[in-house]
C-alpha cells in the first residue's frame, strides 16, 4: 500500500493526525520480518554500533532520522516528536524534555542571552516565575511581569533589549485568556519572539503556531499522557527557531526515556476523545457551581459570564477540564474542610489525567503586575472522566462540610 504524501497529510483533520502521526513505516515495520506493527516498538539504547569507521563518519550528528547516540533519540522518541509536530500546522520540529519545567527552562535558555529582556505573563505557572527570578536573573536576563489582559498594550512594555514575550493562556491558576493575536501582532512588528505554554488547550483546541506563535510548549505530563504515570515536556517551533532550540537542548544534555515516549504515544492516540469528555464534564460542573449562592465566582473561560469568554470563543475550538472557583465568605480553614470532605477528587498537583483532582490555590502570593484581590479562597479543580453526577454529589458533600 502506498504511503501518504505530505500534501495528503496536510489535509488530515486533527483527530486523524493524532491516530496516524509518528507511525512511519521505517519505525513500525521491518521487511525482513514480512510486515509491521501498529505501535512503534520501544527502542532502548545508549550505545549505537556502526558497521565500520566510514559508517561512523558518514552518520555525523544526525538526529530524528538516524541512530547516532542514545541521548539523541531512537525511533520511539522520534515517533512521538513527529506526531506532535504534525499536530501544529507550520511547525518544523519538536524536541522532548524530561518535564514541562525542563522544556520551559530549555526554551528560555535557548532564546535569551545576558543583557536581554523578557516579558513574562503575570499568570504564569509558578515554576516558570521561579526560573525567571532565579537562574535567568543570575545569567543577566531581566524579566518584567505583565498583566495577562494587556493585549496590544504590550507595545508599551517593550524595550530595545526585549527579545521574547512568554504567554500562558489561559493561566493555569487564575485562567485569564490572553489576546494572543494582538500580542503576536505587536511582537512581529518589533522583531520580538513569542513563546506560549499551551498545556491547558493543547493544539487540538488552540493551534498556537497557526496563530503566529514562534515556539509552543506543553507539559505532556498532563493531557497528552492522560494517565498520571509519566512526566515529559515538549517544545514545537517554526523553521526559523528550531535550530536554536535543538542546539541548546543537545548542549544541555536533555533527553527522554523511550519507555515514557511509548506511554505518551499511547495517550496521544486517544487525546481527541478524552479532551472532549474532559471539556464536557468540566463545563457541566462549572455551570453547577456558578448557580450556587455559596460560590463567589467560577473562573472558566467557556462560561459566558467569564471576562475572557469573548476571546476564548473567538480563538479556541473547545475547553479542557481545568478551572477554578472561589468559596464565598469562607476562610482557609473552611476551604480545607471542603477539600478534605471530597472522596472522588484526589488532593494532588498536576492535572489532565483520567481522575479528578483538587488543590487550594493562593495566587495573591506570586502576582506582581496584576494583583489578585479576591478575598474568597480559591479552589482549583481538574475534572476527570468520571460521571458528572457523581462528581457533583461529591462536591455537594464538600459544601456541607463548610
Amino acid at each position: 500500500m502506498a504511503g501518504p504524501t505530505d500534501k495528503d497529510k496536510d489535509k488530515r483533520r486533527p483527530a486523524t493526525r493524532l491516530v496516524q502521526g509518528g507511525r512511519r513505516p521505517e519505525w513500525t515495520g521491518d521487511p525482513r520480518l514480512g510486515g509491521g506493527v501498529v505501535n512503534p516498538p520501544v527502542w532502548r539504547a545508549s550505545t549505537i554500533l556502526y558497521d565500520n569507521i566510514a559508517d561512523l563518519k558518514a552518520r555525523g550528528h544526525a538526529t530524528h532520522d538516524k541512530l547516532y547516540y542514545g541521548r539523541r533519540g531512537t525511533p520511539t522518541v522520534w515517533a512521538l516528536a513527529d506526531a506532535l509536530t504534525e499536530m501544529e500546522p507550520g511547525a518544523e520540529g519538536t524536541l522532548l524534555y524530561p518535564s514541562g519545567v525542563a522544556a520551559i527552562s530549555a526554551g528560555l535558555l535557548a532564546l535569551l542571552s545576558p543583557g536581554d529582556h523578557l516579558l513574562m505573563v503575570d499568570s504564569a505557572y509558578e515554576p516558570t516565575r521561579s526560573f525567571c527570578d532565579g537562574m535567568l536573573a543570575r545569567l543577566g536576563v531581566s524579566t518584567t511581569y505583565y498583566d495577562p489582559l494587556v493585549g496590544a498594550g504590550i507595545a508599551d512594555l517593550l524595550t530595545p533589549q526585549t527579545r521574547l514575550i512568554f504567554l500562558e493562556s489561559p493561566g493555569s491558576l487564575t485562567f485569564e485568556v490572553q489576546d494572543v493575536p494582538a500580542i503576536v501582532g505587536v511582537a512581529r512588528t518589533r522583531g520580538v519572539l513569542t513563546m506560549l505554554d499551551n498545556t491547558w488547550a493543547t493544539p487540538l483546541l488552540f493551534p498556537a503556531l497557526a496563530q503566529g506563535i514562534d515556539v509552543t510548549m506543553m507539559s505532556l505530563t498532563k493531557y497528552v499522557g492522560g494517565h498520571s504515570d509519566a512526566m515529559m515536556g515538549s517544545l514545537t517551533a517554526t523553521k526559523a527557531i528550531w535550530p536554536r532550540l535543538r542546539q541548546a537542548t543537545y548542549q544541555l544534555g536533555l533527553s527522554v526515556s523511550p519507555d515514557d515516549c511509548a506511554l505518551m504515544l499511547r495517550g496521544l492516540r486517544t487525546l481527541d476523545v478524552r479532551m472532549q469528555r474532559h471539556g464536557e464534564n468540566g463545563l457541566a460542573v462549572a455551570r453547577w457551581l456558578a448557580a450556587r449562592a455559596d460560590v463567589g465566582r467560577v473562573l472558566h473561560p467557556a462560561l459566558p459570564t467569564d471576562p475572557g469568554h469573548a476571546i476564548w470563543s473567538r480563538d479556541f475550538a473547545g475547553t479542557s477540564g481545568l478551572f477554578g472557583f472561589t468559596l464565598m465568605g469562607a476562610d482557609d480553614a473552611g476551604r480545607a474542610r471542603f477539600i478534605e470532605a471530597l472522596s472522588l477528587f484526589g488532593i494532588g498537583f498536576s492535572w489532565g489525567g483520567y481522575e479528578s483532582l483538587v488543590v487550594p490555590s493562593n495566587p495573591a502570593a506570586i502576582r506582581t503586575a496584576r494583583a489578585w484581590t479576591d478575598p474568597d479562597p480559591l479552589v482549583r479543580l481538574s475534572i476527570g472522566l468520571e460521571d458528572t453526577a457523581d462528581l457533583i454529589a461529591d462536591l455537594e458533600r464538600g459544601f456541607a462540610a463548610i
